[in-house]
């Protein structure tokens, strides 16, 4: 199939049929501007040289140049092929919690949407390293399948709210888990996961879920969001309260955090307002020893644009070794 790369250049073949058209009307105009002075024959007589066929020849070929020269600079495209890459990066899986407490507003606009923010910056930030995305409240799922597509891992992050998984809660341990399976068969050295979440545990041992992390060679990051005095959870125009009608107030646990973060051979990183602790993990993971990936990805499209443009250069030659004076051996009349 036949693509343009640049298909407004396309609109330049509106003048192909518009270039005729016009020569002709001045050659209208210019017979009356000559009957003005004389019989047509007559003049045509007193010109013996001129060609009026050689013109429309010029004219013609002219206009098939400038033809071919749209469509050149349109840069024709055709065929597609699979091709194997090699890449050097990380593979960086995170883990981010999406439960009712992070919509605390201790951050602007509050936790959860300050965290995608953060992320998002860093995936404008990454260029041959590979992301993942795993989400998690009372269960996790993978999000984003460890990738390089930096578009799509901004898009699946944009849909991310507190009610993408439908269990309440905050197993930590099971999301690290689930991240340490989803990192690639070639990844062997260059691995991490963080986790960004207030710390307040309730479901399992993430401490334990972090070692056996370490111990398959898979650091583990750790991004305390919150604040250690506590927050009310905004929720539907209220505050989120308990079965006895109390308040829920939720904390940042950094103890449990720091916790993990050593078990996992990480580092744990308070989030702050300006900088929430995602730049510096980054640079702590830039030390590690790239690794070399294969990508199968679709090759450009083989271009075509050359061929046309050489079309062009011949009609555009020709038009000029064809004058206005008519040929000895009547080539045209």
């Amino acid at each position: 199939m036949l693509f343009f790369a640049k298909p407004a250049f396309l609109w330049l073949l509106l003048l192909v049929p518009i270039l005729p058209l016009i020569f002709a009307v001045v050659l209208w105009f210019r017979r009356r501007r000559i009957a003005k002075f004389g019989e047509p024959d007559l003049v045509k007589r007193l010109m013996p040289h001129y060609s009026l066929s050689k013109a429309w020849v010029r004219l013609i070929l002219f206009t098939l140049a400038l033809g071919f020269l749209a469509i050149g600079l349109a840069r024709p495209q055709i065929g597609a092929k699979l091709v194997e890459k090699e890449t050097r990066g990380a593979e960086i899986m995170i883990c981010l919690d999406v439960s009712n407490s992070m919509l605390a507003e201790d951050y602007s606009p509050n936790r959860l949407e300050r965290a995608k923010l953060a992320i998002s910056r860093l995936v404008d930030k990454l260029r041959d390293d590979r992301i993942g995305l795993i989400i998690f409240a009372g269960k996790s799922f993978v999000q984003l399948p460890i990738t390089t597509d930096y578009v799509s891992a901004k898009m699946f992050l944009g849909g991310i709210d507190n009610e993408s998984v439908p269990v309440q809660g905050t197993a930590i341990g099971d999301a690290i888990l689930t991240a340490a399976k989803s990192f690639s068969l070639q990844s062997e050295k260059s691995r991490a996961i963080i986790v960004i979440t207030d710390g307040e545990n309730h479901e399992d041992d993430p401490v334990a879920a972090a070692k056996q992390a370490a111990e398959i060679g898979i650091k583990v990051y750790t991004i305390g969001v919150g604040s250690p005095q506590g927050e009310p959870i905004p929720m539907k125009g209220d505050l989120l309260k308990d079965k006895d009608g109390k308040i829920v107030v939720t904390k940042l646990d950094e103890r449990t955090l720091r916790k993990i973060a050593d078990a996992g051979g990480g580092a744990y990183v308070r989030a702050g307002n300006e900088e929430f602790g995602l730049n510096p993990i980054i640079e702590d993971l830039r030390r590690l020893e790239a690794e070399h990936f294969k990508n199968v990805v679709f090759e450009e499209f083989d271009e075509q644009y050359m061929y046309f443009l050489g079309i062009s250069l011949v009609f555009l030659v020709a038009a000029f070794l064809v004058g206005d004076r008519r040929s000895k051996r009547r080539f045209f009349e």
